[in-house]
């Protein structure tokens, strides 16, 4: 829709060449598809399969005209290449003229369809991650005053109860751009509303403290619940995600008995994707004495129960309520203030991080082992515990010490 290949009679007009320019930006670099004028309005030419298509726009061939046509355009050609639109100009434009119609929009119904569109989001993720946002969009465009005028307005207000820069912003971003991209595309929603890029204030990223062996030791002393203090060692022992403490199995492996967990996460920003089920190593605590070994998979092997980690996907917020009350833990939050850290339940799985790069030469271990079996890429190991990995710049300043 170039136009650069169509015969010119007349010098052509600035802001023709920039109508055009504009559209090269969402199209195919050979794309054969043409915007011309038909008395005094804008016409669509495609050449597609060997035929040739025409569609006259109600926009004026002008400036103002020009402008106003560009997200249409948009959303016929990509309406034009999918399923839906079937390669038929005049098909794609009636999807895309439908989505702008004031009809009433059955939001029940339409959040049904998209919970469809989604199966990849377990019940969990769809209420805590999609839900909120969508109710709170809809909330908006019922207004009768006020109502959102296009997709920034739309996506802006919606967000609003976010903090800038927090993950959960993020999560609901993507989820409301998700659905506004899906529901514009197909029609049912006025194409006014497509979803645009809105700028974020990225909030910095919180250096999660690490317990030590001896710190995690004070709090299983300091807990009278037998079935708590076995949470505590399995997290310290096995890294786990707080989640991960009601999806512990014992299955028949090659060598024996092995534990695993069968959680499966969403793969942040990887449409669609979940962590895979994983066996579990042990990284034992060390007191003064050595190694301690609290046979952690015989006890699971017998029987013996974890500690009630409340409803599914509230893992992390039970085990923070737990750890809130006891005073322990809140002097050893103290020490992480100190340096500039946080303490969070996830400090159990830190440690073992933490832990695992310390013995990762004794034990030869790598990068990529060690997020193997913490269960995640090596990608997120890096941007989450590279400030654990071994320094060999440090390590040579450090033998003049020892000179």
């Amino acid at each position: 829709m170039y136009g650069c290949s169509m015969p010119v009679k007349t010098k052509t007009e600035s802001w023709v060449q920039h109508f055009r320019d504009q559209l090269k930006t969402f199209m195919a670099p050979k794309a054969s598809w043409y915007v011309q004028e038909s008395r005094g309005k804008i016409r669509l030419l495609v050449k597609e399969d060997g035929r040739t298509q025409t569609l006259t726009l109600e926009n004026d061939w002008s400036v103002k005209g020009s402008t106003e046509a560009i997200k249409r355009i948009s959303l016929i050609y990509k309406n034009f290449y999918s399923d839906l639109g079937n390669r038929s100009l005049e098909k794609s434009s009636i999807v895309v003229d439908k989505s702008s119609s004031n009809s009433e929009i059955d939001f029940k119904e339409l959040f049904e369809q998209f919970r469809a569109f989604c199966p990849s989001a377990s019940d969990t993720t769809w209420s805590k991650s999609y839900e909120p946002v969508l109710h709170t969009a809809q909330e908006l465009l019922e207004r009768s005053k006020g109502k959102p005028q296009n997709g920034e307005e739309l996506m802006t207000s919606s967000l609003k109860k976010w903090e800038q820069g927090s993950r959960s912003r993020q999560i609901a971003r993507r989820a409301l751009q998700k659905f506004l991209d899906w529901a514009v595309f197909r029609g049912k929603l006025p194409t006014q509303y497509a979803p645009v890029k809105i700028k974020e204030t990225l909030k910095k990223k919180r250096v999660g403290y690490a317990l030590t062996d001896s710190q995690i030791l004070q709090l299983i002393a300091s807990e009278k619940d037998p079935k708590w203090q076995f949470n505590y060692q399995l997290l310290a022992v096995y890294g786990l995600r707080p989640e991960e403490l009601r999806f512990l199995v014992i299955k028949d492996g090659v060598r024996g008995k092995e534990l695993w967990t069968t959680y499966e996460k969403s793969m942040g920003g990887t449409k669609g994707q979940k962590t895979e089920p994983r066996k579990l190593a042990p990284l034992l605590l060390k007191d003064g004495k050595g190694f301690i070994n609290w046979n952690l998979q015989e006890r699971l092997e017998k029987g013996e129960q974890t500690g009630s980690v409340g409803k599914l996907g509230k893992g992390s917020d039970a085990l923070r309520t737990k750890l809130i009350r006891n005073p322990i833990w809140n002097k050893f939050k103290k020490e992480a203030d100190k340096q500039k850290e946080v303490l969070v339940p996830y400090a159990f799985r830190h440690r073992y991080a933490k832990v695992a790069h310390q013995r990762s030469v004794e034990m030869n271990l790598t990068i990529k082992d060690i997020a193997f079996v913490m269960g995640h890429t090596v990608e997120v190991h890096q941007q989450n515990y590279a400030r654990f990995m071994p320094e060999d710049t440090f390590a040579k300043f450090e033998k003049q010490l020892a000179a």
